[in-house]
């Protein structure tokens, strides 16, 4: 499910749609590895204290960053209030099997 925050501008709204939908995709593509979707979906339940904004060069997510803002991405920061990482785990929650270690 799609979660917004309140003060979020159209265009963060906008980044985040465009990373879940790459997310949710991205999960539910057969071809998609599962120890790389189980990586996400650990990524999703981490405490935000744990996130500590590391930033993440792990590829999936970089890749459909770099696609959602058109702009070379080299790394994406671990923080729930950046949309475009938020959007990526979520939308990769959502497309992954309900069977999926970790759901």
């Amino acid at each position: 499910m799609k979660t917004y925050d309140d003060d979020w501008t159209e265009d963060q709204r906008a980044l985040y749609d465009e990373c879940y939908d790459l997310g949710e995709g991205w999960a539910g593509d057969p071809d998609t590895d599962a120890d790389q979707l189980q990586d996400v979906l650990n990524l999703a339940e981490v405490d935000e204290d744990e996130l500590a904004d590391v930033d993440l060069t792990y590829p999936p997510l970089v890749d459909a960053v770099a696609e959602a803002t058109g702009e070379l991405v080299t790394s994406v920061t671990a923080d729930r209030d950046d949309p475009a990482f938020r959007g990526f785990v979520d939308g990769a929650r959502q497309g992954a099997e309900e069977d999926v270690f970790g759901l």
